[in-house]
């Protein structure tokens, strides 16, 4: 039996989501790029406002809030599967694409803004922390071991990961730092931001979620996969292992037979 054989079809609602985020991501580019008016104080450059931010979100909020609730859903007795596990490691994975995108963005806007490609800012190093604690729940996820085992463990190292999200967010409150305040939800924000830049960063918000569930859902279908492979190759070994145990078995059977009847082994 093949591995894809295993795996379900991916569901026709998972490809939908797929290009409404393909058309929704396309058209905030055309409508930051071509459309929106320059800022006042910012120029073009303030037409990262339509990538930057949708992309911390995601990276912080939907990964991170995915990860943490299906860790916990799988170390909770009554509801542990491992459908939980293999969505908190498909969520972490996406998130750390996410974080990674949301760093670099953050330089290309900080540096003439700040003068620098990188400083130690409380808001930036949280959030490479988070970046680096991804890395390394991907690389507990590949350490080898029962799969059970290996799901506890990650669920526990999903937990630890979940706990530098609070941190990202309220560390500009908590420390004094270069980058600005979470003005998005603030009020009066609208009177800075109104009309079609207002539109287009909502649009740019609605685009990157919709990329993160597809990425989510397609990530997922290959985790299925590779635990399908891997309990295949599992089997396969064995019975190699075992087709080997009988072949010495019966050489050392007949050489003993050979050697009661007095002939040579």
């Amino acid at each position: 039996m093949k591995a894809s054989s295993l795996v379900p079809p991916r569901p026709r609602w998972l490809d939908v989501v797929g290009v409404l985020g393909l058309v929704a991501t396309g058209v905030t580019v055309w409508l930051g790029l071509w459309v929106t008016p320059p800022d006042v104080v910012q120029g073009n450059l303030a037409r990262l406002l339509y990538i930057h931010p949708p992309l911390a979100t995601v990276a912080l909020y939907w990964a991170g809030g995915v990860a943490a609730g299906g860790s916990l859903l799988y170390l909770w007795p009554r509801t542990r599967s491992f459908f939980w596990d293999r969505l908190a490691a498909s969520a972490v994975e996406v998130g750390a694409v996410f974080s990674a995108l949301t760093l670099a963005t953050g330089s290309l806007w900080g540096r003439p803004v700040w003068g620098v490609w990188w400083t130690w800012d409380a808001r930036l190093t949280s959030t490479a922390l988070l970046l680096l604690l991804e890395i390394g729940y991907l690389a507990l996820r590949r350490v080898p071991a029962d799969p059970a085992v290996r799901a506890r463990r990650c669920a526990v190292a999903a937990l630890l990961v979940a706990i530098d999200v609070p941190i990202v967010h309220f560390s500009v409150q908590w420390w004094q730092t270069l980058h600005q305040g979470g003005t998005v939800l603030d009020p009066g924000f609208d009177l800075h931001v109104h009309g079609i830049m207002l539109w287009t960063l909502g649009l740019g918000f609605v685009a990157f979620s919709l990329v993160f569930v597809w990425l989510l859902g397609v990530r997922y279908q290959v985790e299925v996969l590779q635990d399908a492979v891997g309990g295949q190759e599992l089997e396969v070994s064995l019975a190699e292992r075992w087709s080997e145990d009988t072949e010495l078995v019966g050489v050392g059977g007949s050489g003993a037979e050979a050697h009661e009847r007095g002939g040579a082994p």
